[in-house]
């Protein structure tokens, strides 16, 4: 609400300030109708708002979907969205660490692939706990000339896979 200046007396908020509001409903809704059906009940929308975002999902006209958000957002303003919009910034950081964590890990492969027993005596030095003699084995088998390609392949997964664990155990 705005303060009337002449008056002291507050008035209603303009139809920009409206306007505005009403754009950042619908834009909150059709976010959330790229969510997946797991991701919506975790939010425990209100059920109308609920069935009108899958029934979005559903619709294929270009018309229709425009409509369909109007009416969503048209919803959305009559609930407090502050929750809503702080799961989906929590669920977008929890995404962005998560892919953080997979490019260190993917980056480490490569390393070790690469350079092999210097990024490995690195690696061990970062985190201890490291156990040299499987991973080495498993460099081996990933890298080996000698070996086929599909064992190759299946090395460097479980490579991937025991260092994925090895860091979500180090502090």
């Amino acid at each position: 609400m705005q303060e009337d200046e002449d008056t002291g007396e507050f008035s209603r908020p303009s139809k920009s300030a409206r306007k505005r509001e009403a754009d950042a409903a619908q834009a909150l809704g059709t976010r959330l109708t790229a969510l997946k059906e797991s991701d919506l009940e975790a939010l425990q929308l209100p059920e109308q708002l609920h069935e009108a975002i899958m029934l979005a999902k559903r619709i294929t006209s270009r018309g229709g979907l425009a409509r369909q958000r109007q009416f969503i957002g048209k919803l959305m303003r009559d609930i407090d969205t502050a929750p809503i919009e702080a799961a989906l910034g929590q669920k977008s950081r929890d995404s962005a660490l998560d892919a953080e964590r997979h490019k260190r890990v993917e980056t480490w492969r490569g390393r070790l692939l690469a350079e092999g027993p210097a990024a490995l005596d690195e690696l061990q030095s970062w985190c201890p706990q490291a156990d040299r003699k499987s991973l080495q084995a498993l460099i081996s088998k990933a890298s080996g000339a000698r070996v086929d390609p599909g064992t190759r392949e299946a090395a460097s997964r479980e490579l991937f896979r025991a260092l994925r664990s090895l860091f979500e155990a180090s502090p």
